[in-house]
């Protein structure tokens, strides 16, 4: 049985301040709708903040992710945080291959691939993130634009590694800019990940891996999309800064 899973990618925003408040008027949310412990609820601050999050966590309402990994063990790499190090903040899942990092950071499927391995170490779960641009879905090309990166970034792992992966499905086109894809469109990109998975390992494995939709997933749209059959929950992004609308999109399976 694959878990339902509400992931909130924080990136680079809220002050300190501004993030201890978030979590506790979520966590006061939680308390107060007594909701039961069915839906998985993942936080994703920045670095600086993990620590801040892993206290929290400690209360049992939800557990912590890192926004990124450094596929390097450790050493002279100015700036980078090693796997190790987030499971010393017991971080327990951590977010790669975000199309934000693929863009802004060149991150390959080949450095991508080395992330998971590193976090897979430690035992904490990657978040594989998979997505086509604009002109992948415009020209028709986005089924094996979203084929190759799971190829080539998570599917060299054996069976019992990639049963320790959630991946969620990013229509790059859809980030932060307020469009959604279709519920038919992120179904369809779902199943086909998942008819991808079986063809790689087994049936078995396909259906329990939870595949999340990102993109735009919001208050207003999360009940239709997680609805459907391949849909395990979302990763948010600007949604999660608010705890109204997020505690909403925990709420909408």
């Amino acid at each position: 049985m694959r878990e339902k899973i509400v992931a909130g990618n924080w990136k680079m925003n809220l002050s300190f301040s501004e993030a201890e408040e978030l979590i506790e008027d979520l966590i006061e949310k939680l308390k107060k709708e007594a909701i039961e412990n069915k839906t998985k609820i993942i936080l994703c601050p920045s670095f600086v903040y993990l620590e801040l999050a892993t206290d929290f966590a400690q209360e049992g309402y939800f557990e912590v992710g890192g926004q990124n990994v450094s596929q390097y063990k450790g050493g002279a790499y100015t700036g980078e945080v090693s796997s190790d190090m987030l499971l010393s903040m017991r971080v327990s899942y951590c977010i790669v291959g975000h199309s934000e990092r693929r863009k802004y950071n060149n991150e390959t499927n080949k450095d991508i691939l080395e992330k998971i391995n590193q976090l897979l170490e430690n035992s904490i779960k990657p978040i594989f993130c998979c997505g086509e641009e604009l002109k992948d879905r415009e020209e028709g090309n986005h089924f094996e634009v979203v084929k190759k990166q799971l190829e080539e970034g998570l599917f060299p792992l054996n069976e019992s590694e990639i049963q320790n992966v959630v991946i969620a499905y990013e229509p790059v086109w859809a980030i932060g800019t307020g469009k959604t894809a279709s519920v038919d469109e992120a179904q369809q990109m779902h199943s086909f990940i998942r008819e991808r998975l079986k063809e790689r390992y087994n049936e078995e494995i396909a259906q329990n891996i939870s595949i999340l939709y990102g993109g735009s997933c919001n208050k207003n749209n999360a009940k239709e999309l997680f609805s459907c059959k391949d849909i395990d929950g979302g990763l948010i992004g600007g949604a999660s800064l608010k705890a109204e609308d997020f505690f909403a999109i925990i709420k909408s399976f």
